[in-house]
């Protein structure tokens, strides 16, 4: 990578000299037309050392001016600015056309062919004037106020002298076909609008500082073992208490559903379901049936056929026809009096 080098003249601060020409073996047609031509006497330019001396008085001279581009700008703050329905005269009451202009500080037709320029003392000190009394107000009004925005502010008119002072203008050499007399130019070809960007791009924005990030705490789940959720699991509050019942001896427990056995008129009375157990036979359960795969007949097999369970009298039916079967004899050839209970009623007696 070639290192550009300019010569001291070019520094920030530095005061303006004779600028630097480096010319090479061969000189330019261009460039002997134009020293030519802006030479009212005539001068001869006939060997190298003769260009370099006519381009070094030239370009040295304290009318060596160049014009490198023009800039509106307004001429006071945003909220001082003159409003009017016509545009014309906004215009004219509220902006100001600034011209950039320079002098060339380097020569190059060696190596990088190329040609610099260094703002002049008065174009810096116009610029400096109008970012802090016109673009530093404004900035300032558009942006909210924190604790560190004066001196924000100040930093940044610092850096803009420093950054407007620093700033050299390189382009093509062949630039030098805009000089005219006395060493003075303008940039053709629509150079300037390069150097009105470069320009532009030295205001910079006042950045305010982020927003603050706050951390969202969120406390962590509590644990059953952790000693803060011992009241989680309170029954008081989610989950109903049920006391454990009294104990209670067993033989004063009373059955909620009616007992399966019937109780009998006498102690020599056998129960119902002895005496319906020889007379009744339960069927087996029916085994469960599955949906086969396939649906062939050697892998079907219909449920078996069982007789219909009969219909049983309640417990608190037959408990009122044991009062009454007693002494009328009517529930049937088992339990009353055709039973034999008769005779051995009579010989009791």
């Amino acid at each position: 990578m070639v290192i550009q080098l300019l010569p001291a003249s070019a520094a920030a601060f530095a005061p303006r000299s004779a600028p630097t020409i480096v010319l090479g073996s061969k000189v330019e047609p261009w460039l002997t037309q134009a020293l030519k031509r802006i030479n009212r006497v005539k001068r001869p330019l006939n060997s190298i050392p003769q260009h370099h001396r006519c381009l070094t008085e030239t370009l040295s001279g304290a009318n060596a001016i160049w014009s490198l581009c023009s800039i509106m700008l307004p001429k006071a703050p945003d909220s001082e600015l003159r409003r009017d329905s016509n545009p014309l005269v906004e215009a004219l009451f509220n902006f100001q056309l600034l011209h950039i202009e320079a002098y060339v500080v380097h020569v190059d037709m060696v190596s990088q062919h190329e040609v610099a320029f260094k703002l002049t003392q008065d174009t810096i000190e116009s610029l400096v004037e109008y970012h802090k009394e016109i673009y530093s107000v404004d900035v300032s009004a558009s942006t909210w106020n924190w604790a560190e925005k004066e001196m924000q502010l100040k930093k940044l008119q610092e850096e803009f002298v420093q950054a407007v002072n620093r700033y050299v203008f390189r382009t093509g050499v062949r630039a030098l076909e805009g000089l005219e007399e006395e060493g003075a130019g303008e940039l053709l070809e629509g150079r300037g609008e390069d150097v009105k960007s470069a320009i532009m791009g030295l205001f910079l924005p006042l950045l305010p500082p982020p927003p603050r990030i706050v951390d969202v705490v969120r406390p962590a789940p509590l644990l059953p073992s952790s000693p803060g959720a011992a009241n989680w699991w309170q029954p008081g509050h989610h989950i109903s208490h049920q006391p454990h019942p009294v104990p209670v001896e067993s033989w004063r427990v009373v059955p909620s559903t009616p007992s399966p056995t019937i109780a009998t008129c006498g102690e020599t009375h056998p129960t119902f379901w002895s005496t319906m157990g020889a007379d009744i036979q339960l069927p087996s359960p029916t085994p469960s049936f599955s949906q086969p795969i396939y649906s062939t007949s050697q892998y079907y097999s219909p449920p078996q056929a069982t007789a219909p369970i009969p219909a049983l009298p309640l417990p608190s039916v037959l408990a009122q026809q044991c009062g009454s079967s007693a002494v009328h004899g009517g529930f049937g050839g088992g339990f009353g009096w055709d039973t034999g209970f008769a005779p051995q009623y009579a010989a009791f007696t």
